[in-house]
């Protein structure tokens, strides 16, 4: 049985490979695919090939920019299924971005429908829009029927497709390109086509010509969607220099003037690739969580163009102060970032210079004008030829006739006659007389072009025409000559391509104007929160399970408050609405939380944990407000501590600042501020022990120092007082008893102290 199967026990030896050499192998054609084929452009038209098929297909369509309009999904549609065997959602996504004036400097595609808009909504289906080429895509196309480009087989060999597109301006810049391959990625913004035309020409006349000079005419990107571009000239003429860098990219703003003192912020652009709604959202967070006091509202009041209405909490705000702090929370300021990465000759990843992208462009433009020129050539001479035979016809008109007439193969006889002797028309079929076999003067294109002569074209103004057209094509056909053999007429040439670009795309084209504004950014101070909130009187409630709340004015503090079931009062103390309160958990850690934040009075309040990231496990120690300058005194229940300058403690983010280290079951479990000379510790086994303040180290973060040595248990509480005064507490009764006879129980910090006068409080605590 085993005989009759036709499985060997050992796998072929062709199959037998090592693991890591097939993934290798594999993983490395997949990322030069990925690299050559979808995510990184060429610099020499600046496209990847979904988007040159794209456009190539439309031409096949013949969606010229004057003529009509064609479904998306007809396009989307022959680019598969000629050119780009993919998804045609994503061609239709490229071929629809193409269109959006809002994403591309300067369009492709002329769109009609729904394309998606700046709020970041999707385009309709591709059944749903019609498409065609704009001006500028026929600009990038120009040539092709003049062999200005190599051409290859498509994907099933079929059709051919161009490998690259002529491109009569530097596209790459233009347009810019963004994509991620494998190990590398490209993020390229978009330019002025004037300002790009200039520095090619500069660069033509100057070929060494340094990377700053060409800032001169490029001065920075120009993005579609305007903004003001407040980068320093040091660092974009770095990042144009080597390729990498970013710029710093800020909306347009006004303020615009509602009379009586009020006034409110217009916003007209917003940086390139910030969606609207989602700004619009953010800003809309940034309100209602009360990051920025002074920011009242914000509403969308676009219609075609961009109308984002700021309001101020009130008329005395400053502007610049508000937009300030817009830029520093929300997407009104961004980095794009540059990374100059492109396909050099379509073959060779580099990331470049803009120099050296120019460059690249400049060297296609000479390449595509010498095979247009080679190619004119070559239609002159055969137009020369054709013209030499029909002249020779005109001259020799009769015998052409009769030959025509009375020959049975008039093709060859034409070709066989000897145009040099002069024929006399023959008035008869019988005195026709076929030409003898010999060398004829006339070729077989000249021949060919004879008999396909028309009737009408027998006319003595034709031959006129003939001589005029033979003397203005061996015109053009000299300069042609002289401009393959002459490289300066070459540059001269496209330098008058580039000057025509100009004129056509230029600041005279509909959006061809300089859209980005250059400025100096103004430096805005960091203003404090304090000082952007209305300063009012609270009174700040923290239950025992953590719910707080800001009662308005500064209420009587032995007042009776409502709290849910089985919760009541803990901390309460009066603040203003301009101070930051500090949280000391019993992890160790200090948390900020301003008091403008803090919810309203007339309800329970709300959790604290959910204001910061507090543990579940980990209790509320204390809560105050922060005073500059102030020192704390913070240690744990096993006795170690230290003093900390309270403005150390104030924590930027909702994790708080860890400063007392705590481990195991140790918990942090007293934090009150440092007045006096003297610090008073009491254990769990009621021993006071009295020393004096200077022995406490001063840290930032920390364990801390023994403060006093227990057998068994830890400590019960600590406090500082001036020892001149005496030390405090309440007693059971609730009167304040005050000892200044304290030499029994002052000793060696770290010592175990001796039990607590009679009187002291059974809760083992100061206050």
């Amino acid at each position: 049985m085993a005989d009759d199967l036709d499985t060997p026990d050992t796998p072929p030896a062709d199959l037998s490979e090592p693991l890591r050499r097939a993934l290798g192998e594999r993983y490395l054609t997949y990322a030069l695919s990925t690299i050559m084929h979808r995510a990184l452009p060429d610099a020499r038209d600046g496209l990847k090939p979904v988007h040159r098929r794209i456009l190539y297909a439309m031409r096949e369509l013949r969606l010229s920019s004057t003529g009509g309009y064609r479904k998306s999904a007809k396009i989307s549609g022959d680019v598969m299924g000629n050119y780009h065997p993919h998804g045609d959602a994503a061609i239709y996504d490229a071929m629809a971005r193409l269109a959006q004036d809002f994403n591309v400097r300067y369009p492709l595609v002329d769109g009609q429908g729904n394309f998606g808009n700046i709020d970041g909504d999707n385009p309709a289906a591709s059944r749903y829009t019609e498409a065609r080429m704009t001006a500028v895509a026929e600009a990038m196309l120009e040539g092709l029927n003049e062999n200005a480009v190599d051409f290859r087989e498509n994907y099933d060999g079929t059709l051919t497709e161009p490998v690259v597109l002529p491109a009569q301006f530097p596209n790459l810049l233009a347009n810019g390109s963004s994509g991620i391959a494998v190990g590398m990625a490209t993020n390229i913004p978009p330019h002025n086509i004037a300002e790009l035309c200039d520095a090619c020409i500069h660069l033509i006349k100057s070929p060494d010509a340094r990377d700053d000079t060409l800032l001169k005419y490029v001065p920075g990107p120009d993005f579609p969607t305007g903004g003001v571009l407040v980068e320093p000239p040091e660092n974009i003429a770095t990042a144009y220099r080597t390729g990498r860098g970013s710029f710093r990219l800020r909306c347009k703003w006004e303020v615009e003037d509602l009379g009586r003192g009020q006034w409110q912020i217009v916003v007209t652009e917003i940086p390139y690739q910030v969606q609207k709604s989602k700004l619009i959202e953010k800003i809309a967070e940034l309100i209602q969580t009360k990051k920025i006091p002074i920011l009242a509202d914000v509403r969308d009041e676009s219609a075609e163009d961009v109308r984002m209405i700021i309001e101020p909490r009130s008329r005395s705000v400053d502007a610049e102060v508000l937009m300030g702090m817009l830029f520093r929370t929300c997407d009104l300021e961004v980095r794009f970032s540059l990374n100059m990465n492109v396909l050099i000759d379509g073959v060779t990843p580099k990331v470049c210079s803009m120099k050296e992208v120019l460059r690249a462009f400049l060297d296609h433009r000479q390449e595509v004008l010498l095979r247009r020129a080679r190619h004119r050539l070559e239609k002159i001479d055969h137009r020369l030829e054709v013209l030499e035979g029909f002249i020779v016809a005109f001259l020799n008109l009769d015998r052409v006739i009769d030959i025509i007439r009375y020959d049975d193969d008039p093709k060859a006889a034409l070709m066989r006659e000897d145009w040099g002797k002069t024929h006399v028309r023959a008035t008869d079929e019988k005195d026709y007389v076929s030409p003898a076999p010999g060398e004829g003067e006339l070729s077989e294109v000249q021949a060919e072009a004879i008999l396909n002569m028309r009737l009408r074209s027998l006319r003595r103004l034709e031959e006129m025409e003939l001589l005029r057209e033979q003397s203005d094509l061996m015109e053009e056909r000299a300069h042609l000559e002289d401009l393959l053999e002459n490289p300066g007429l070459q540059w001269e040439t496209i330098t008058t391509q580039l000057r025509e670009t100009k004129k056509q795309f230029g600041k005279d084209h509909e959006g061809g104007a300089r859209r980005t504004l250059i400025e100096e950014a103004a430096e805005i101070e960091e203003v404090p929160i304090e000082a952007m909130i209305d300063r009012e009187p609270i009174t700040v409630v923290c239950s025992q399970m953590g719910w707080v709340r800001a009662m308005t004015g500064h209420i009587d503090l032995t007042r009776e408050l409502k709290f849910k079931d089985g919760d009541g009062p803990r901390f309460i103390f009066h603040a203003e609405t301009t101070d930051r309160l500090l949280v000391f958990g019993s992890n160790g850690r200090f948390y900020t939380v301003s008091a403008s934040n803090l919810p309203g009075g007339r309800g329970m309040g709300e959790p604290l944990r959910l204001m910061v990231d507090l543990p579940n496990e980990a209790e509320i120690v204390t809560i105050f407000s922060h005073q500059a300058g102030r020192k704390l005194l913070v240690a744990s229940d096993a006795g170690d501590g230290f003093v900390v300058p309270e403005d150390d403690v104030v924590a930027q983010t909702r994790s708080g600042k860890q400063v007392l280290n705590v481990r195991g079951d140790t918990r942090a479990l007293v934090c009150k501020a440092v007045t006096g000379d003297s610090v008073a510790v009491v254990g769990e086994n009621r021993k006071v022990l009295v020393f004096g303040l200077d022995e406490l180290p001063e840290m930032g973060r920390g364990k801390g120092v023994r403060l006093q040595r227990y057998k068994d248990g830890g400590m019960s509480d600590a406090t500082t007082f001036t020892r001149a005064e005496g030390l405090s507490w309440l007693d059971p009764a609730g009167r304040t008893r005050t000892e200044t006879a304290l030499a029994e129980w002052i000793g060696k910090r770290a010592s175990a102290g001796r039990m607590a006068p009679r009187g002291f409080p059974r809760d083992n605590r100061f206050t």
